[in-house]
């Protein structure tokens, strides 16, 4: 079905556009506090200001969010057609409005609240922690519609 070819692809890829936050946040992080110690030179002097990785939180997060939001609608579509249902409370199909839940009021606070800085990539990196747990705990550790793979 076209339906689950574009809900596994735009998962993907939002997961991956996540992944990527999620590491430039521990930059963001490492780089803040080398800054604030003001050390100069090793390897988080090569790269970009803490300001530049902090926007680059936000793009990142920016791009992952639409995707992620047409996979789950994409993948609601696929359900129905599949199941009769478009939604059916499956793990997988909770942690993964969880996990969008959390990267929605990332951009919530950011927008009409600034949010930027240690709060944001903190919040970045709680939402991929929810990311791992969807893609990878859900089918490790729950059993649903979306369990595969096991025994």
């Amino acid at each position: 079905s076209n339906w689950l070819i574009s809900h596994v692809i735009t998962c993907f890829l939002g997961y991956a556009a996540f992944a990527v936050s999620c590491g430039v946040s521990i930059t963001y992080i490492l780089k803040k506090r080398h800054e604030e110690q003001h050390k100069e030179g090793g390897l988080l002097a090569s790269f970009p200001s803490s300001s530049v990785l902090d926007e680059l939180i936000y793009k990142t997060i920016a791009i992952g969010f639409p995707l992620l939001s047409i996979g789950i609608i994409t993948g609601a579509a696929w359900a129905n057609y599949a199941w009769g249902t478009y939604w059916s409370w499956d793990p997988k199909e909770t942690w993964s409005l969880i996990t969008w839940f959390i990267y929605a009021a990332f951009l919530h606070a950011r927008i009409t609240r600034g949010w930027r800085g240690i709060k944001a990539a903190t919040l970045s990196i709680v939402g991929f922690a929810a990311v791992i747990f969807t893609y990878l705990g859900v089918n490790l550790l729950l059993s649903g519609l979306h369990s595969y793979g096991a025994g």
